[in-house]
């Protein structure tokens, strides 16, 4: 196997030097040696039949493959192994390849973030007493309704409640009432900045501070088509084998690579080129 230098790439002209990212580009010393392995070994999954230093030296056209250098960089630079960046990078190749079965979601307009016309569709199975989604669920709400990702991906929230969380379906009972009364992510978005402090009092307080009307929040949040709704939200999620949270659904393919909100922008813009230039 031929082993293609950063610093070797770097001196190939610069239509090709602006292909390897800057982050690439930060490494030096035995992570340097070690981006360098990698992106001999690494193959793109679209685009380019070459592995990524080949597919940067051969200048072929592919958005995907300094995307992907990016990528590994990005992990070298924070310490991952070689090995776990190729089980990092089969599962990010996993998640993006288009299916034949997609998921079968039942997404409501009445939690959806973003353009209704955008070409990604972005499901998220979340549970309101879930503190990883409390990390991201905000931040993606920002990015799709007014951030980089804005006329390009919609989002739709489904609940998925774990059992084992406290108030977990008492959550999803409130963000089903203020869903079906069209107060959905402003009242999610004060139960996820407050998860600590959930009850069933302070919920109709904070519906009351997104302008709903408190006593009929509270009412339909005890409804039996609320909780019926809830439950069928939920045994969606297990038939598309849910089994935490968060977990995503993007254009209908379960994602299972990293869900920090610096990588599902990536992939996400990843997703609209691709699905833009067919």
């Amino acid at each position: 196997m031929r082993l293609v230098t950063l610093v070797a790439l770097l001196s190939l002209g610069a239509s090709q030097a602006m292909a390897l990212p800057e982050t690439c580009k930060e490494l030096s010393g035995e992570k340097s040696e070690l981006a360098s392995k990698l992106l001999a070994e690494v193959r793109p999954y679209d685009c380019c039949d070459d592995t990524i230093a080949g597919c940067i030296e051969a200048e072929v056209e592919c958005s995907l493959v300094p995307r992907l250098a990016a990528d590994v960089c990005r992990q070298v630079a924070a310490g991952k192994d070689g090995e776990e960046i190729r089980q990092a990078m089969r599962r990010r190749a996993q998640s993006m390849m288009p299916t034949l079965s997609p998921a079968e979601i039942d997404a409501d307009e009445a939690t959806r973030a973003g353009d209704e016309d955008a070409p990604v569709t972005l499901v998220m199975y979340a549970c309101t007493t879930c503190p990883f989604c409390y990390a991201i669920a905000s931040d993606l709400y920002e990015l799709i309704s007014e951030g980089n990702l804005s006329g390009k991906v919609k989002l739709y929230y489904r609940s998925y409640p774990l059992r084992a969380h406290e108030n977990s379906v008492e959550g999803g009972l409130a963000l089903g009432a203020a869903a079906r009364l069209g107060e959905f992510w402003p009242l999610a978005r004060v139960v996820y900045e407050r998860i600590d402090e959930f009850s069933t009092d302070e919920v109709g307080e904070w519906a009351e501070s997104v302008g709903l009307d408190r006593e009929e929040f509270e009412s339909v949040m005890k409804d039996s088509a609320t909780r019926q709704a809830l439950a069928e939200s939920r045994r969606e999620g297990m038939r598309n084998g849910v089994d935490s949270t968060p977990t995503f659904f993007i254009n209908g393919r379960r994602y299972t690579y990293e869900t920090t909100v610096e990588v599902l922008e990536d992939v996400l813009l990843e997703e609209h080129e691709r699905v833009t230039a067919e």
